[in-house]
């Protein structure tokens, strides 16, 4: 990962949001540029999702993945599949302590929460129903050690203390030897705060969840964008001047 220039994003809403046209745009210039332009998505998402998605060629490969809201991180092989980083996993695995069925035992009382069927490893997800949820549920997990993450007004994400987008790829960068500030971080819903705020330049692309733009702080390196999805990162590519041709991509747009 020594490219001049590192791309760190959300899928849904954020990579995979915006016109269709301007989601090829971009793709197809990171797929031109991949000498100069590394990708890491950072998801909540799954790796087999992420495996899956970018294997029917929707999406271009991208060399790493922090997946499952930050308690996975792994390396993505095309021919191979995404394999976990089994000594930055090490504390996330520690942190959770198999502590699924736990979790599910304290908040089966607890009314607007369906769990989600996926198999996560280090994570215990749910549909979220705003209207009917006790927020007491919130305390009984935290009184457990673990942390609460509502995003999007509908996900509930119950993570191990600490562990999230922002930590998560900050320890990946710190693997990788990645300067901070050639990282652009992109998202758009409340479980991306903690990447945005992280200290790499970001963005939260337009038609963003109303509770992330009130919670980022007002700081030169985080960018709102007015564009949605997929254009809202090249707005902010080119606002921070973070890649010489990245304006080759509004070309393929107009």
């Amino acid at each position: 990962m020594d490219k001049p220039f590192v791309l760190a994003t959300d899928l849904d809403g954020t990579f995979l949001g915006g016109t269709e046209a301007d989601r090829r745009a971009l793709y197809r210039w990171i797929e031109d540029n991949r000498d100069t332009v590394g990708l890491i998505f950072v998801s909540g998402r799954d790796p087999d999702f992420i495996f899956d998605t970018c294997a029917s060629k929707e999406l271009p490969w991208p060399e790493y993945a922090v997946c499952d809201v930050g308690t996975s991180i792994a390396q993505v092989h095309p021919d191979k599949g995404i394999t976990p980083i089994e000594p930055l996993e090490r504390e996330i695995a520690a942190r959770w302590n198999d502590s699924a069925d736990r979790v599910r035992a304290a908040l089966k009382p607890f009314p607007g929460l369906v769990e989600q069927k996926t198999a996560f490893r280090y994570r215990v997800s749910f549909d979220y129903e705003p209207d009917a949820y006790d927020p007491r549920a919130a305390e009984v997990i935290e009184g457990m050690g673990h942390d609460v993450l509502i995003s999007d007004n509908r996900f509930l994400d119950v993570l191990p203390r600490g562990v999230s987008k922002g930590p998560s790829l900050l320890r990946l960068l710190d693997h990788l030897g990645v300067d901070t500030s050639r990282v652009l971080a992109a998202g758009d819903t409340l479980n991306d705060l903690s990447m945005l705020v992280a200290g790499t330049p970001a963005v939260a692309v337009g038609g963003s969840e109303g509770k992330l733009i009130a919670a980022l702080p007002d700081l030169p390196r985080i960018h709102r964008a007015s564009a949605i999805g997929a254009a809202g990162i090249v707005e902010a590519m080119i606002a921070f001047d973070l890649h010489p041709d990245a304006k080759e991509i509004l070309t393929d747009v107009i």
